[in-house]
């Protein structure tokens, strides 16, 4: 099936906006993935196992980023890019199944997954460019090719002991993010043209919200699964309920707060190129959210330990920084009077470890709807990128 009859591979400038099938099913995939990162922050006790986690969540949001940049600048329905859905599709199944078991020989399994999505897609793109001819975007395809084949090299290296070699494969995961950033500059092709940010649609826009929508959801989902093999006694419904009340706050500032940006005076380039970074800060936030209240539910009573605290505060705190620093990037303009009210849990936090779990996520919610009700700049006044289109 084609858009429209054509068969060109580059996707045409009046094409649809609208999200196809299969990238749908493509996110809910990838927020399975992250749900099970999720589990993991909640299980790992030691603070050392905080950052191979984060590592890994690094490499399976960089492989949604930048195949979803893929249906941005091709027809996602076309056969080649259906391709390469159903095999990034794949690859995040096979980093989603060796996460929990990394260190006892599923490495292999997790840079495999990654480095083939990543390579197949290149090598597909490239074949099917120069069949139809078209250099430039075949220029462009073949820049990223070349990096994450540069960086395969490491993931592959970094697992051959069976164990990962996580000193490997944070060079691997900088080199994707840092190559992106400096627009992957390649031997004889030079860099991708800062032109080609210009001809970003809102489509890249809607992607990015349906999906941090959709992880959203793992903040409802990790305490249920985590509950149904409990007894749902009063207080870890009351969980359940903090938890569906922070996830909601949390859509609001993201929908409709901070994420009202106008047309007028946008900055396309600018936004297209820093939202993979920002988005990986609130996908973080997202994260460490879901993870809190899996212990929340578990144990809403007793005295908070330190790392919960981190989790529990610092998982909403991060995702409303990242979706500041975006707004900030993108239109220069800050919400302080709204950001204002993230102190509120610091102001508690030396006191907070004596109090129970419930009411600290508790204090956390209040200081998110503290967050939406404050007035602020409208979206009539604030200027930039209208990358979301909320309530449409």
């Amino acid at each position: 099936m084609t858009t429209g009859g054509s068969t060109a591979l580059v996707r045409r400038p009046n094409g649809s906006a609208r999200a196809t099938l299969l990238e749908l099913l493509f996110d809910v995939v990838f927020v399975a993935a992250l749900a099970m990162v999720s589990k993991l922050i909640a299980e790992r006790e030691p603070w050392t196992d905080a950052g191979p986690v984060l590592l890994t969540l690094a490499a399976i949001w960089w492989t949604w980023s930048v195949t979803s940049t893929t249906t941005e600048f091709y027809d996602p329905d076309q056969r080649p890019i259906q391709a390469i859905l159903m095999v990034a599709m794949v690859g995040s199944v096979g980093m989603a199944a060796a996460l929990p078991m990394l260190s006892v020989g599923h490495a292999m399994v997790f840079a495999i997954a990654y480095t083939t999505t990543h390579v197949v897609r290149g090598v597909v793109l490239v074949i099917t460019l120069h069949r139809q001819q078209h250099r430039a975007a075949m220029e462009r395809a073949t820049r990223f090719l070349f990096w994450f084949v540069v960086s395969g090299v490491f993931w592959i290296a970094g697992a051959l002991t069976g164990s990962p070699n996580w000193g490997l494969w944070t060079v691997a995961i900088a080199i994707d993010l840092v190559s992106a950033a400096v627009r992957y500059p390649t031997p004889v092709l030079g860099q991708v043209p800062l032109e080609q940010y210009d001809r970003t649609t809102e489509h890249l826009g809607e992607r990015y919200q349906q999906f941090i929508i959709l992880a959203l959801g793992d903040i409802i989902l990790v305490p249920i699964l985590e509950v149904s093999q409990m007894d749902l006694d009063r207080l870890r419904l009351s969980a359940l309920l903090c938890a569906f009340a922070t996830m909601l706050l949390l859509w609001q500032i993201y929908v409709f707060q901070a994420g009202k940006l106008l047309k007028a005076g946008a900055d396309t380039r600018k936004a297209s190129r820093v939202a993979p970074y920002t988005h990986l800060v609130m996908l973080t936030g997202v994260i460490g959210t879901a993870a809190s209240f899996d212990l929340v539910a578990a144990r809403p009573t007793g005295t908070t330990p330190a790392r919960w605290l981190v989790l529990i505060i610092g998982g909403p705190i991060l995702f409303v920084l990242g979706r500041v620093l975006f707004t900030w990037m993108v239109t220069a303009v800050v919400p302080w009077r709204r950001l204002v009210w993230q102190l509120l849990p610091l102001l508690v936090l030396p006191w907070a470890g004596g109090w129970p779990p419930l009411s600290v996520a508790g204090i956390v919610a209040l200081g998110l709807a503290g967050h939406i009700l404050t007035p602020g700049h409208t979206p009539e006044t604030t200027p930039g990128l209208r990358l979301w289109r909320p309530g449409e």
